[in-house]
Formats: C-alpha cells, sequence, structure tokens
C-alpha cells in the first residue's frame, strides 16, 4: 500500500510540472472558430422564383412516369461498378471511424503463460552470496516451474481531447463517405436517364432520316423521268441526287451515334450492347413531367444536396483533426496493469490466495521532437482552410447550378412550344398539298416538299423535346433528387449542415 501511494504522489507532482508548462500552448494556439458557418452568403430567392417545395432524395426518377426507364435504372443501380466502389468507400469509413470509437475504451486482455527457470546456483544467488562473504549450503543448480493466470489492461487517460477529436473526425469522414455514396448514386442515375433519353431520341431521329431518304429517292425518281422527258434541267437533277447523298450520309452517322450511347449504357450496367438490348424496348417514348419545379430556396441546397453535405461534414473532420493535433501537444497519462494469479504448482493456479496486481502509470509531455508536433498542426489548420473554401465554392456552385438549369427549362420550354407550333403548319401544309394533288391543281413533288419539310419539323421537335428532358433532368440533379409539396412543409427552410460533426459514439 505504501508504494501505491507514492506512485500517485510521484505522477500528481509530476503532472503538476507538466501541467504548468503545457497550459501556456495549448491557451497559445488560434482554434478555427467552427461555430461561424462555412457557406458563402446565399441569395433570399432563386432568380427564377419558383415556388418552394420539400426535397424527397428517394426514386425522384419515377416523377418521368415511364415504367421502361424505372426498369433500366433498377438494373443500373443493382449492377453499376462506380456504385459498388462508393458502396465499399462506405464500409471502409465506418470500419475506421470503429477502430477511433475503439481507441477511447482501454483495452483489456487475458493471459495464461507457464515459465521454466533453471540456472547454475553459481551463477546466480550463489555468486552473490560467496561474494557477501556468506556461506550457505546451496544446491548446484536453481530451477522451478512459474505459472501466471491473469488479465492486462491499458489505457489513455484522454483530459484533452486527442483521442476524442480524433475519433469524431472519423465520424464526420464517415457522414461524407455516406454523402459521397448519395453523389455517386444521382450522378449514375443522371448518366443513365440521360442515356435512355438519348436512345429514344436518336431511334427517332434514325427512323426520320431514313424517311427523309425514302422521300428524296421517289424525288429523283420524278426528276429523273422529268428530265428523260426533257421537262428537267440536269441542274435540277443534280440537285436533288445532292440532298439524297447527304440525307444518305447522315444514316449512318445517327447509327454511329445511337451504337456509342448504348455502349455508354451498358458500361453504367456493368455489361455489354446485348444487355441494353435485353432490356430496353424496341419503342421508347419518354416524356417530360409538365407540373411545374417548386426548387424552394436557396439555403435548401445546404441540406438536400448530398455533395454540399459531403463538403460540410469534411469540414468538419478537419475541425476535430486540428483540435486532435493541438490536443498532442499537451502531456499524456497512460495507465497500465495486471491483475491474476500466478503460482510454482500447476495445481495451485486457481488458489486465491495466489493473487497478484502490477499497476503502472506514465505521464509524458513532449519536451523537443524537432518542431514535429507543431507542424502537424499548421498541417491540419492549413487543411481546414483548403476545406472551408471547398465548402464554400460547392454552396456557390449547387446555387447556380440549379439557376442554369431552371433558366433551361424555362427557355427549352419556350423554344418547344414554338417548333410544335411550326410541326402543326407543316401538318396543314401536307393537308393542302393532298387535297391539291388530288384535285390536279399542284403536282406531286409539291407534297413531296411538303412531307419533307414536317419531316424536318419532327425532327427539330424531337431534338427540344430531348433536350427538354435532359434540363428537367438537370433540374432533378441541381436540386439532389425529387420534390413533394406537402402543406406543412411547402414553406419551411431547410437548415444549414451543424459545423460540428458528432462522432460514431454519438450519433
Amino acid at each position: 500500500m505504501r508504494n501505491r501511494v507514492l506512485l500517485v504522489a510521484i505522477l500528481l507532482g509530476g503532472g503538476l510540472v507538466f501541467l504548468a508548462a503545457g497550459g501556456c500552448a495549448l491557451r497559445s494556439g488560434s482554434s478555427p472558430d467552427l461555430s461561424q458557418e462555412a457557406a458563402p452568403g446565399l441569395p433570399a430567392d432563386f432568380a427564377e422564383g419558383p415556388a418552394a417545395g420539400a426535397r424527397q432524395a428517394q426514386e425522384w426518377w419515377r416523377a418521368f412516369a415511364d415504367p421502361a426507364l424505372d426498369h433500366v435504372v433498377a438494373s443500373v443501380l443493382d449492377s453499376n461498378f462506380s456504385v459498388a466502389e462508393a458502396v465499399a468507400r462506405v464500409e471502409q469509413a465506418r470500419t475506421r471511424a470503429r477502430l477511433a470509437d475503439a481507441a477511447i475504451l482501454p483495452t483489456v486482455g487475458a493471459s495464461l503463460t507457464a515459465e521454466t527457470f533453471d540456472l547454475p546456483t553459481n551463477a546466480a544467488i550463489g555468486a552473490q552470496l560467496e561474494d557477501l562473504g556468506l556461506d550457505f549450503p546451496l544446491p548446484d543448480r536453481l530451477g522451478f516451474p512459474t505459472y501466471t493466470l491473469g488479465a492486462d489492461f491499458a489505457y489513455e487517460a484522454d483530459f484533452w481531447g486527442r483521442v476524442r477529436h480524433t475519433a469524431l473526425a472519423a465520424g464526420s469522414e464517415l457522414l461524407a463517405s455516406e454523402f459521397d455514396l448519395r453523389v455517386a448514386r444521382i450522378g449514375i442515375l443522371a448518366e443513365t436517364i440521360s442515356a435512355y433519353f438519348e436512345i429514344g431520341h436518336l431511334r427517332q431521329q434514325l427512323a426520320i432520316a431514313r424517311g427523309q431518304v425514302e422521300l428524296l429517292e421517289e424525288r429523283e425518281r420524278l426528276v429523273e423521268s422529268r428530265y428523260e422527258r426533257g421537262l428537267a434541267a440536269s441542274l435540277e437533277l443534280h440537285g436533288v441526287r445532292q440532298a439524297l447523298s447527304g440525307a444518305q450520309a447522315g444514316v449512318p452517322q445517327i447509327e454511329n451515334q445511337l451504337a456509342e450511347t448504348e455502349s455508354r449504357l451498358a458500361v453504367l450496367l456493368g455489361g455489354y450492347r446485348e444487355d441494353v438490348a435485353a432490356i430496353l424496348p424496341e419503342s421508347l417514348s419518354p416524356e417530360t413531367p409538365a407540373e411545374p419545379v417548386p426548387a424552394g430556396i436557396p439555403a435548401d441546397l445546404l441540406s438536400q444536396r448530398p455533395d454540399v453535405q459531403a463538403a460540410g461534414h469534411r469540414l468538419e473532420a478537419a475541425g476535430h483533426t486540428v483540435e486532435a493535433r493541438r490536443a498532442a501537444l499537451m502531456p499524456q497519462l497512460s495507465l497500465s496493469g495486471s491483475i491474476g494469479l500466478r503460482s510454482t504448482d500447476a495445481g495451485g493456479l486457481f488458489d486465491v490466495k495466489q493473487w497478484f496486481t502490477n499497476l503502472a502509470g506514465n505521464l509524458l509531455r513532449p519536451v523537443f521532437d524537432g518542431g514535429r508536433l507543431a507542424s502537424g498542426v499548421e498541417l491540419a489548420e492549413a487543411r481546414f482552410d483548403e476545406l472551408a473554401a471547398a465548402y464554400g465554392r460547392t454552396v456557390v456552385t449547387a446555387v447556380n447550378e440549379v439557376e442554369s438549369a431552371l433558366a433551361t427549362l424555362r427557355n427549352e420550354g419556350r423554344r418547344q412550344e414554338s417548333l410544335a407550333a411550326q410541326r402543326e403548319e407543316a401538318r396543314a401544309s401536307v393537308d393542302v398539298h393532298s387535297r391539291r394533288y388530288e384535285s390536279g391543281i399542284s403536282g406531286y413533288e409539291d407534297l413531296l416538299d411538303a412531307n419533307a419539310r414536317l419531316l424536318d419539323a419532327e425532327s427539330a421537335l424531337a431534338s427540344s423535346a430531348r433536350n427538354l428532358a435532359l434540363a428537367r433532368l438537370a433540374i432533378h440533379r441541381a436540386l439532389g433528387g425529387a420534390w413533394t409539396v406537402p402543406d406543412e412543409m411547402a414553406s419551411a427552410p431547410a437548415s444549414a449542415p451543424d459545423a460540428r460533426a458528432r462522432g460514431p459514439a454519438e450519433r
């Protein structure tokens, strides 16, 4: 007992000296103020002025109301390699968080040992007795076994929060990786839906291009017949043939684009082009939802965009790392010990009278390390500044992506209305030329020209429909998901992410 009291006194006395020397170092540091929001000032509303609404990040692609698209998306989510990689990174971050959490708790181990001690007497206690001039009868050799059954423990008293902040940093990194997975999912889904719309558009364009070739072939036959009868000039025949060659050259170009897009979708599926052919129906008719887009207010992006959330949690992790590096400048108190039973007889190993204890304490404060620990603090602070700037850039990018997507959707909608009116005029022109041809008022070539103009209008309208769908897709991607508008949430802004992360132990 006296020895234990002496040990505690030594630790306390030394601790006072170490604490006095280290207190100045801790107080002199300039910690980043994590309570302040790192996001730049946000506008009160989006420039396009859409209605407010609440977002849902799951199955937002169902807003397109296309069962074939739903099937393609489900297949991609099930087999995409990039999503699988992101899932594996989340598991790695979760394991690192568990490891960091484990450092907060003491380590305890059980041991069972057996030792044999055997050496000549004159090389041990016998020689020492002889040097002292004492003559005791001793055997030629000394030997005995020792059996020990015990439990060992080690623990670092985390006075300054080094271990705790390390665990909190790992917890924030885990949250960031989980939001990275959402970013990957949204990106993959956006690429999948874009490829789906592109395939549908290219199939339409291919059918229109083939229809144009058929019209020009028929027009060539008519002009060639008129030319042979001396009713048409060679210049007219060459012009028709030139237009036909151009239309024929456009068909393989569209076929190449279709093959490239199908290959891109195959990569997203984690397969090959035949896999794409197996899941896509022969006829695709994707449509753009007609309901308005409730984008909410810019502050919503701080909670609904996964890339903003990931950047925010990485900033929080960097702040905790700064605190952990500063705590490493302070004295560290570690405790270790063991307790158990020890006997020279295996049969007496479980005798409670054979108990023993071994306790040790270690108080260590860095005195000279060549500036390694101080440089670690500076490095962590510079990393924090970098991530604070990255977080601000992410927020600004998010707001401007929404602004751009909203403007594109509005302008492409206006363009589609004009092209739809143009197509209706082209259809009316075909009807008029059909009646005039049937009445013998105008020739068949005029009817062919009217049909060609209708195909051109159909092609332009199909491209606009594709662009409008991609603009709607860009809205989904920019807002971080889909939306619903319940009455109680329609005007409630989302809060900005907390500047301090919660570690795995606190979640």
